[in-house]
């Protein structure tokens, strides 16, 4: 059902734009990543670490067509995200990844000519989530959530440059379990980040 609303919003958008300006292009960068906290049962009696925050990268593609309303525009995105963050274990830092889908659809307007504001919803889907502990295995997954962005960005020509900010709404849990101790880990893939983005329009 979820990925029908989908569908429907995106089909919604596009037909309503002006078919003498869309454009796309590709698009790529790095992500600054801030999970939400982790909690630890079992053997650890529910204890709570938040995540230290660290660099991930994103790729995809991108749309965008004016609206019949002045001066807006709808950029919908596909793009692959590799978020990642780290958590503190039995006195360890130890890297926690996930990859996931994002679909972000934005609203956006242009200003001065060169520059954009936008904000909209980003549809995410979770591939997949992992530490990098041989002993901690994944054993059930939240894949879809809703989540905002927001930024501005500058265009030179086919070249842009945007800075976003975004935070995931709906929460989204990864379940482990580590099979030395019998302890189960729980968190809360709902990211906070800054996403630096470089696009290209073909």
């Amino acid at each position: 059902m979820k990925k029908i609303v989908l569908l429907i919003i995106l089909a919604f958008g596009l037909n309503h734009v002006s078919t003498a300006q869309i454009h796309f292009g590709v698009k790529a960068g790095v992500n600054y990543n801030d999970n939400g906290n982790l909690t630890l049962s079992g053997t650890f009696n529910d204890a709570v670490a938040g995540a230290d925050a660290k660099s991930g990268f994103h790729a995809g593609i991108w749309f965008r067509g004016k609206l019949p309303i002045i001066g807006l525009y709808i950029r919908p995105e596909i793009v692959y995200t590799e978020a990642k963050s780290a958590y503190l274990y039995k006195a360890a830092s130890i890297p926690y990844n996930f990859q996931k889908i994002d679909v972000p659809v934005l609203l956006g307007k242009k200003i001065l000519g060169f520059a954009t504001v936008f904000i909209g919803p980003s549809f995410q889907y979770v591939l997949g989530s992992d530490f990098e502990i041989s002993t901690v295995n994944e054993v059930s997954l939240d894949a879809f959530s809703v989540g905002i962005q927001s930024g501005f960005g500058v265009e030179f020509g086919k070249v842009g440059i945007d800075v976003r900010w975004e935070r995931g709404l709906s929460k989204t849990e990864a379940s482990f379990f580590n099979v030395t101790d019998s302890s189960t880990f729980q968190i809360d893939n709902r990211t906070s980040q800054i996403i630096l983005g470089l696009s290209y329009r073909l």
